[in-house]
């Protein structure tokens, strides 16, 4: 009720006395969700070992409230695993105190969080933030290129289903130089800006969004087009993304967490329900596994 279903330890405690006529501390449901903590260390030392070893990763974050102030959830996953980091800082040092990435050597699939590329791995971007951002060019910033480059992305993701995976080299290459030629019309249309710095202003001259976006697929277009040549590698980040939208579930229905102790013990215990329910162990089953000091099959 706590971890899984995200119910406040006030409503727990009052599930136990009305149901069930059992009278339960806040504090006594506080010291079983520690537990579950100190439990789990031997889990999550096995869970990094299998994450480091998976062919691909996908990696996410968000805000998180500690305490009235600003953190950061950090999650790293795929189909098999799940784990969950809070850290004050949501760039290169937070991800290097989490100690997983900067040893990864797959590849990993992100949102261009720029702090991302410092790592020593494969990179793909998020084709579904693309298509967003093509849209929002198309429709706001009336870029027509971005309309047929959004029909192209999508174009070659149904190929790669429809193929079961990777392309050929030649039907890749056909699509990669309709990519690149969309992109060159596209400089036509959205061109640099061509304003001059202003005494003592540091930095490149601000782009819009639109022209952002396309010096993106510019130079970025091996990470964004690996999922046509990588079996690997996801059209988008949407399984990232997924796991970690718990956390704002339970942002909004339990507020923020009271300490940095509490966000500890919900990033445990949830990459370990998740990462059980992605190997078809239920909630229920993989607590009672856990408090009878066993772990599940999967992660022996």
């Amino acid at each position: 009720m706590s971890q899984y279903q995200l119910i406040p330890y006030q409503r727990v405690q009052e599930q136990f006395q009305d149901q069930f006529q059992l009278p339960i501390s806040v504090g006594t449901l506080f010291e079983c969700n520690q537990q579950a903590y100190a439990l789990l260390e031997q889990f999550e030392l096995k869970l990094i070992a299998k994450m480091l070893t998976s062919s691909a990763l996908h990696a996410d974050e968000t805000g998180i409230n500690i305490n009235g102030k600003n953190h950061w959830l950090h999650c790293i996953s795929n189909q098999q695993w799940t784990l969950f980091y809070a850290h004050a800082k949501r760039g290169l040092e937070a991800i290097t105190a989490m100690n997983v990435l900067p040893r990864f050597t797959g590849v990993l699939c992100h949102d261009h969080w720029k702090p991302y590329f410092q790592l020593n791995c494969l990179h793909a971007l998020c084709n579904a933030h693309h298509l967003r951002e093509l849209t929002f060019a198309e429709e706001q910033d009336h870029q027509a290129r971005s309309k047929h480059m959004r029909e192209l992305l999508l174009t070659i993701h149904e190929a790669v289903k429809a193929h079961g995976g990777a392309l050929p080299d030649p039907t890749a290459a056909n699509y990669t130089e309709q990519y690149r030629a969309l992109l060159e019309r596209a400089e036509l249309e959205c061109p640099p800006p061509v304003a001059e710095k202003k005494p003592g202003q540091r930095g490149r001259v601000k782009r819009s969004e639109s022209r952002n976006l396309l010096e993106r697929l510019i130079h970025y277009e091996q990470e964004t087009l690996r999922f046509m040549t990588d079996g690997r590698v996801s059209f988008t980040n949407n399984q990232g993304e997924n796991d970690i939208r718990m956390a704002k579930v339970h942002q909004k229905i339990s507020g923020c967490f009271r300490s940095p102790e509490g966000a500890n013990i919900f990033c445990r215990v949830r990459s370990y329900l998740s990462t059980c329910r992605k190997n078809n162990v239920s909630a229920s089953e993989a607590l009672a596994l856990l408090f009878e000091g066993k772990l599940p099959d999967f992660i022996q």
